[in-house]
């Protein structure tokens, strides 16, 4: 084998070594102090940023910068005192790994102060970052620099194994560098594929930018591991070509893993950054059986092995899950949280048994050097097996986040015609309305959809609101920002596959006997009894997760036709519902055998909820489609029939930032609908007892009927929304929404509590007053005043004070008695 030219570089000076326990000691209560920091600390910021969001707070913006502040203070000064005091070579070189560990934690947490909806801007900022610390800490002054070999070429152990050349003299390049990747990176690389296999089983990649910028990160966070666990650390642990499989794997593989756990803390976004705590440190054995077999081949393994590794490792918790969907919002079912935890649970006991096994066969005093075509081969196979996953029980494509791009000039609606009273009045009014939205639509849309057509943005109109969906990322949404007939830009969010479906909800206790005590508790029974009025005649629309229209007390209520449903997200065709929450909503309104308010009325349904989750463009479809309903594959704009629209409207579900939603992206939609004269009831929202809760759209908006909820003793839940909200006094009214009985898919009933539950009681009165007098169908402006004259007093807790008991309770509980009553003596 040719030898390289020139005269060899002259080895490291090492100091003499340090006698007496204490420094390694020391090392040892360091690396156990970083993890006990670092660890809980990841973990407790998360679940901060967790309880703010279910709590409906504003985000912390300062929870991520605290923790890492006081993580780079706690860890990096015992660090730092590790590199510069002692004198044990080993000691210094642990100190020094954990000090750069510890300031790329610091720098790299301090930018989830960037908001997740952003991702990709923070994936840059954050392969940015790793890419600075790696060229900082390359050049610092004083920096040990080891050369290849630490010392001249030098002969192979007796029991080494040959090179392809044959000779028995080492090669004078490290045995993982060169022009072609050598044995041991080879093996890196290997493993690096092995760990990333889970995730291509369990995720899904983003956009394309959100993609290619996660490599980069998850890169750039390879080159600094590189750095910091490179030749020089391994010269510290074990000076020149000496091999110590013991010392190199146990001990240089402990303190890997602490430096490898410092990098993970810091890699990723809130929630991404948990599966690398994980999955990393175990690498760190992994290294140091690398770092054995390069030196039986003669030479330090060098950074490459470090960089495959590390970098591989890191692409499945950055590109393949999306942080906002590790969320506790989600872990109830089987979505992205259990799948993210089993992509972590995977890929850690592929890296145990990597650890385990390099060691074993790597590692062994006699093992001698790894052959290249071996290494090639495995890295081969791994690499088809990673192909072959990703493509056949993998998610393969592209699933980034969508854009809403909002148009400033909207629909003018002002000077509609009274028309007739009733459903005759109501039908004119929702034919103009639906008229003027949508030729505004068509009118000031056409130049921008050709545009996104022609760049293959794949453009949907919106009427509703004058809107128009598209693909994009932060490129697109400056450029649409710019132009002159943009409002503004939404993040439309859009949800990642999973690899399984979780199974669907089912009701596991048996149906109630006789009326239930919410019904009862608003006086519904007394108006089916002693009234006579079922809310026959009478339509509600239910937006939500679906409904099972198999259900028996929801079957006979459908209206059927081919335009009572749509479900734009799976494009069934008939009625169904996996989570449960709109059949147990929709049964609260309707539904028979005792547990709806108006058991007499029709349903239409739309699904604007997948695995809990929506987005501003879903929850439009569905405030289209009651607008206007139309067949399956029609086109909202040219097939909407404003004649069929329902008459009232049950919305158990709020669109927050986290779904891209601000306060006014649903505006012009709620207001347009009541210019049709259909009522829009929304739930306040379970982000109480804090005051101002009421936030998420559509529920602050004055021309929705928001409502909260109480429990058997007519007393304010803890959980329910509360206002002020700046615009109108919300809620309007309270309902019951405390283990609230109703429907649940496969036939069966469930107890559930919220806001969402009290909310169709309402929409339920709404349809008895109409039924018991068929001329207030779209009044609504009297129909509200009704339902407010008519409640009775709610119990507000004690030391609830929100700016008034308006804020908390509106005008109190709904009076289906009572409130029926009042609208049949009009």
């Amino acid at each position: 084998m040719t030898m390289l030219t020139g005269p060899p570089a002259a080895p490291v000076p090492l100091p003499p070594r340090e006698t007496g326990p204490w420094p390694v000691v020391a090392a040892v209560a360091t690396g156990v102090w970083a993890v006990l920091v670092t660890v809980p600390g990841q973990v407790t910021g998360w679940l901060v940023d967790q309880v703010v969001l279910v709590t409906g707070l504003d985000r912390a913006v300062a929870v991520w910068p605290v923790v890492a502040v006081v993580t780079m203070l706690l860890v990096g000064g015992p660090a730092l005192a590790l590199a510069l005091l002692p004198r044990s070579p080993a000691v210094r070189a642990a100190g020094r790994a954990w000090t750069g560990g510890a300031v790329a934690l610091g720098a790299a947490t301090l930018l989830r102060a960037l908001p997740p909806v952003h991702h990709e801007a923070y994936l840059a900022a954050l392969a940015l970052t790793a890419a600075l610390l790696a060229l900082a800490v390359a050049r610092l002054p004083g920096r040990p620099t080891v050369t290849a070999s630490s010392g001249p070429a030098v002969p192979r152990p007796p029991d080494a194994v040959p090179g392809p050349g044959g000779g028995d003299e080492a090669p004078a390049v490290p045995a993982g560098g060169g022009r072609r990747p050598g044995a041991v990176t080879l093996l890196a690389v290997a493993a690096g594929l092995a760990v990333l296999l889970p995730w291509l089983w369990v995720g899904a990649l983003g956009g394309l930018l959100e993609t290619v910028l996660a490599g980069l990160a998850a890169a750039a966070f390879g080159v600094l591991a590189g750095i910091l666990l490179g030749p020089a650390f391994w010269a510290g642990l074990a000076p020149g070509t000496e091999v110590r499989p013991a010392r190199l794997v146990l001990v240089g593989g402990l303190v890997a893993g602490v430096t490898l756990t410092l990098l993970a803390a810091g890699a990723g976004q809130s929630g991404a950054q948990l599966p690398g705590l994980v999955l990393l440190p175990p690498l760190g054995f992994v290294l140091g059986a690398l770092e054995v077999a390069a030196r039986h081949a003669g030479r330090p393994a060098g950074p490459a092995p470090v960089r495959w590794l590390v970098g591989l490792a890191l692409v499945g918790p950055l590109a393949l899950t999306d942080p906002e969907e590790i969320t506790l919002l989600l872990a109830s079912t089987r979505d992205v949280p259990f799948w993210v935890a089993v992509g972590t649970g995977a890929a850690f006991a592929v890296a145990v048994l990597l650890a385990v096994g390099y060691g074993v066969l790597l590692a062994r005093p006699r093992a001698g050097a790894p052959r290249r075509g071996v290494a090639g081969l495995v890295a081969g196979a791994l690499l088809a097996a990673v192909t072959v996953v990703y493509v056949v029980p993998g998610q393969p494509g592209l699933y980034g986040e969508r854009l809403l791009v909002v148009l400033r000039e909207q629909a003018d609606l002002s000077g509609l015609p009274a028309g007739a009273p009733g459903r005759a009045g109501r039908d004119a009014r929702a034919a103009e309305v639906y008229r003027r939205l949508v030729a505004t639509a068509d009118r000031t849309q056409g130049d921008l959809r050709r545009t996104l057509t022609r760049l293959r943005l794949d453009p949907t109109p919106y009427y509703l609101v004058n809107a128009i969906s598209t693909d994009g990322g932060p490129a697109v949404r400056a450029w649409l920002s710019g132009r002159p007939e943009v409002a503004r830009v939404l993040v439309d969010q859009r949800p990642r596959p999973l690899p399984a479906a979780a199974p669907p909800a089912r009701g596991d206790t048996p149906a109630p006997t006789g009326p239930t005590w919410n019904v009862s508790l608003i006086g519904a029974d007394r108006v089916w009894s002693e009234l006579g009025v079922t809310g026959a005649g009478v339509v509600v629309g239910s937006s939500d997760s679906g409904v099972d229209g198999q259900h028996p007390a929801l079957a006979g209520g459908f209206r059927g036709g081919d335009d009572s449903w749509y479900d734009p997200w799976e494009h069934r065709r008939a009625p169904a519902d996996r989570g449960g929450h709109g059949t147990h909503t929709l049964g609260s309104a309707v539904g028979r055998d005792g547990i709806g308010v108006a058991p007499g009325a029709s349903w239409v349904g739309c699904v604007n909820l997948d695995r809990n989750l929506g987005s501003p463009a879903r929850y439009l479809d569905c405030l289209q489609f009651m607008l206007a309903p139309f067949p399956p594959g029609g086109n909202p704009l040219t097939d909407g029939r404003p004649r069929r629209a329902p008459d009232v409207l049950t919305n158990s579900w709020g669109c927050p930032p986290l779904e891209g939603c601000d306060p006014g992206a649903l505006r012009p939609a709620t207001a347009a609908l009541a210019a049709a004269g259909i009522l829009v009831v929304a739930a306040a929202g379970n982000e109480g007892p804090h005051c101002g809760s009421i936030a998420d759209p559509p529920a602050p908006y004055p021309d929705v009927l928001t409502v909260g909820a109480v429990d058997r003793s007519r007393r304010l839940t803890e959980f329910s929304s509360r206002g002020p909200t700046g615009t109108a006094a919300k809620p309007d009214l309270v309902a019951p929404g405390a283990a609230v009985p109703s429907a649940f898919p496969g036939g069966g009933y469930a107890t559930l509590d919220g806001t969402s539950m009290a909310t169709p009681q309402v929409a339920g009165v709404v349809a008895l007053m109409w039924s018991a007098n068929p001329a207030l169908v779209g009044d609504l402006d009297r129909t509200r005043r009704i339902l407010t004259e008519t409640a009775t007093p709610a119990t507000v807790p004690t030391g609830s004070t929100c700016g008034g008991t308006r804020d908390l309770v509106g005008a109190g509980l709904v009076d289906a008695y009572a409130a029926v009553r009042a609208a049949r003596a009009g």
